[in-house]
């Protein structure tokens, strides 16, 4: 039964952000699946660069005889403009349509990467680094926007299986990818084509997204549908949490510990102006009832941060121990960790056609293989010599990139089910921020663990055992937030059929 809009706490002419309008007729885009892939494509190569870029900083260290401020900000930069941007990334594309976003972001991208490739000195390459993250901060929400306006039902689920799978993949085999590189275009300029990769590949996707993409009319003035206020806040906020967590390597957490404290103060006047803005009946950046009153929005955003504050920390951790412990070239060290992969873009693909019928209970499982697999792991780094070390750890990894895969694409279906294809861009928007979040202070946390460890004990696998072991402990807590979602009824597959075809039970007359 229709509710009005003050019945649920908002103001006239403003719908609650769960709700879509009945009037909303959903035709089926025939080119929807080559749309995927080509958006997929485009994804893979703004997250491949989170991490491929590491194998390659000691080359471009001796290369541009780089400072190590400097390279750290190679990595830092594009980490903090990638999570700074997404929410407001997401929103424009609501807004401007996600055709145009998705050609202006991945051009931006294209043109970044072939920036940095060219770099003559490390300013530029960092300068390079830091657009480059920004393009692809604005570049990542049009997926999952896209997705939620051209797939419903089990399609969706098919769909998010499809960009889970790539989200795992391009996370973990970024290191192998950047060895191979190396190799073939050895370590004076190889550095080089890690980033020129990204060029012809997103010359493909841009012509191919221009002929597909299907081109939505512009909706009254983008200025009033722009929240400027909104969007500093919240930036304001996200920068003050990813500055201390990025520069951990250089000594952020005891230099700038202190913006910690403002980033609260930021978010509280954030959470206030939105509030402001939708009893105004403006449109907001990011309407706060989206964690209040859509279902699974709230815990599944946090099952996503708290699980990539486990799951994303690791690499790192491994790339140190098996590089500067075990002597392991690049190369070697990314190969090392590919049964993770494997695993995981498996069942990703596998877990998104199981959601309508099994719901959180994928995630729980999954969240329980993650565990038992970095366990194993963990335990096995203290009792095998150092030299098996690489191949005992094959199969347990294997299986936690199995549960891997079962965690990310059914989270981000159960988690963005409810939510109209109004906001599909901006909710995937805050979703991958929490994400990136979890990125950076799981990779702080586990790394300052490893060398801790290492230093205190003198042994690489005590390091690599107690990492293991703290990546095990965030796995555990989204596990209990999952498994309380199950217990609450949210999670159900039933409620995961009820809404997947991304209509909230609470329909309501107006949006804004």
């Amino acid at each position: 039964m229709p509710e009005s809009a003050s019945e649920n706490g908002g103001s006239p002419g403003q719908s609650d952000p769960s709700s879509q309008t009945s009037s909303e007729a959903y035709e089926p885009d025939p080119r929807r699946w080559r749309i995927l892939a080509v958006t997929l494509m485009a994804g893979f190569m703004s997250l491949l660069d989170v991490s491929i870029v590491n194998v390659a900083l000691p080359s471009i260290q001796d290369s541009l005889n780089a400072s190590a401020g400097g390279i750290q900000w190679v990595i830092s930069g594009y980490a903090l403009t990638f999570g700074l941007v997404l929410v407001s990334g997401g929103r424009l594309g609501d807004v401007l349509g996600r055709r145009r976003m998705f050609l202006i972001a991945l051009s931006a991208f294209v043109v970044t990467s072939a920036l940095a490739g060219a770099a003559p000195t490390e300013t530029t390459l960092v300068l390079a680094r830091l657009l480059q993250g920004f393009s692809a901060g604005l570049l990542t929400p049009q997926n999952t926007g896209l997705i939620q306006d051209l797939f419903r039902g089990a399609e969706r689920g098919k769909a998010f299986g499809l960009f889970g799978a790539t989200v795992g993949i391009s996370t973990a085999i970024g290191p192998v990818l950047g060895g191979l590189i190396l190799a073939a275009f050895g370590d004076s300029s190889g550095w080089r084509w890690v980033f020129f990769v990204n060029v012809p590949i997103g010359i493909v996707a841009l012509v191919l997204a221009a002929r597909l993409l299907p081109s939505v009319p512009r909706k009254g003035p983008v200025r009033s549908e722009i929240d400027v206020p909104g969007m500093l806040l919240l930036g304001g906020a996200v920068f003050c949490v990813l500055l201390p967590l990025v520069e951990s390597e250089q000594g952020g957490l005891r230099t700038l510990w202190w913006l910690f404290g403002v980033a609260p103060v930021l978010g509280f006047l954030f959470v206030r102006w939105e509030r402001r803005t939708v009893r105004w009946g403006r449109p907001p950046l990011l309407d706060t009832r989206l964690f209040t009153s859509t279902p699974g929005y709230s815990a599944g955003a946090t099952i996503g941060t708290v699980y990539f504050c486990g799951f994303a920390g690791i690499w790192l951790v491994f790339a140190l121990f098996f590089q500067q412990g075990l002597g392991y070239t690049p190369l070697e060290s990314g190969l090392a960790v590919t049964p993770f992969a494997l695993g995981s873009a498996v069942s990703a693909a596998v877990a998104g056609r199981l959601v309508p019928r099994w719901g959180r209970w994928l995630t729980v499982a999954g969240l329980g293989l993650v565990a038992a697999g970095l366990s194993v792991v963990a335990v096995l780094a203290g009792l095998v010599p150092e030299h098996r070390i690489g191949l005992v750890t094959v199969l347990p990894l294997l299986v936690a990139g199995i549960g891997g895969g079962m965690v990310i694409s059914p989270n981000t279906t159960l988690t963005l089910g409810s939510v109209p294809t109004r906001m599909a861009g901006v909710a995937g928007g805050a979703l991958q921020t929490g994400q990136r979040l979890g990125t950076a202070l799981g990779t702080a946390v586990l790394a300052s663990v490893f060398h801790a460890v290492t230093l205190s004990s003198g042994e690489f696998t005590s390091g690599l055992t107690v990492a293991m072991f703290c990546s095990v402990g965030f796995t555990i807590i989204a596990l209990a937030i999952a498994i309380a979602q199950l217990c609450s009824g949210r999670g159900s597959a039933a409620n995961t059929q009820a809404n997947g075809d991304g209509k909230s039970p609470r329909v309501l007359h107006s949006g804004y």
